[in-house]
């Protein structure tokens, strides 16, 4: 039996991911602010709580030690977005972004990762961003969140890599989840300003990002993979070309 640890799972990309991992017979320690349903999933246990705080975050890696016996992955998933110029981000806006999208990974990564190198083995994977890779006006503080969270793998992956422990990024490009609902509900981009940029045409589907994560996650499938940024994008980042080229290739 493996076992993964997924926060974020009560929706988007977390859930699809955990439904997957399920599906793959992997038992589940799921962690979120809210409720999440386990109803159907095979071997789960859900933790209610603030990722941020440490001493939650210390107490659900004893707790998930002690149900399973062993963590062979973790997927620093959760996250929250802030859309605003830079000029009109306040400092505790810009703070409580960085404190959920790369404080509360580090924290993670702390308390799973010294279980798995207590076992020389395990696979952390931290849900960055193609904001995590370029910069995207009017997200400063999402921006440096997602670009911190690259430096903190490659860090880990670093430290980690000889002690048996893989510790990797993936970047998603624009997923179509709830948190991507809220923010066009702002009124700040539409669904062209994204699909007429992505050369495959279309927003990223929840389970394209999910099993790009499972993959990293499986030693058996990603083993010598280690301290890499993986763009999940459609090819969002692959693309130089101006508007009209890009709009000429799709004939």
């Amino acid at each position: 039996m493996r076992v993964a640890v997924v926060t974020g799972a009560s929706q988007g990309i977390g859930r699809q991911t955990a439904d997957v991992l399920d599906s793959l017979g992997w038992a589940l320690a799921l962690i979120d602010l809210q409720t999440i349903d386990i109803d159907g999933y095979k071997n789960a246990v859900v933790f209610t709580g603030d990722i941020t705080d440490e001493k939650f975050v210390s107490t659900t890696a004893t707790e998930s030690l002690k149900k399973f016996g062993r963590i062979d992955a973790l997927v620093n998933n959760a996250g929250i977005s802030n859309i605003a110029p830079a000029l009109k981000t306040s400092a505790e806006t810009y703070r409580k972004v960085l404190e959920v999208n790369l404080v509360a990974p580090f924290l993670l990564a702390k308390a799973f990762g010294e279980i798995m190198l207590n076992v020389s083995s395990g696979s952390i994977v931290n849900v960055s961003s193609v904001a995590g890779l370029q910069g995207v006006a009017d997200r400063s503080a999402y921006n440096a969140s997602k670009h911190g969270l690259i430096g903190l793998t490659r860090t880990l992956a670093v430290e980690w890599g000889a002690r048996g422990v893989r510790v990797n990024a993936v970047c998603p490009g624009w997923v179509k989840t709830e948190m991507d609902h809220k923010d066009q509900a702002g009124g700040s981009y539409t669904d062209l300003d994204i699909t007429d940029h992505v050369p495959m045409a279309r927003f990223a589907r929840p389970e394209d990002i999910a099993q790009a994560i499972v993959w990293l996650c499986d030693s058996s499938k990603s083993g010598f993979v280690n301290g890499v940024a993986l763009p999940v994008d459609g090819g969002w980042t692959a693309d130089g070309s101006w508007q009209s080229l890009k709009l000429e290739q799709r004939g």
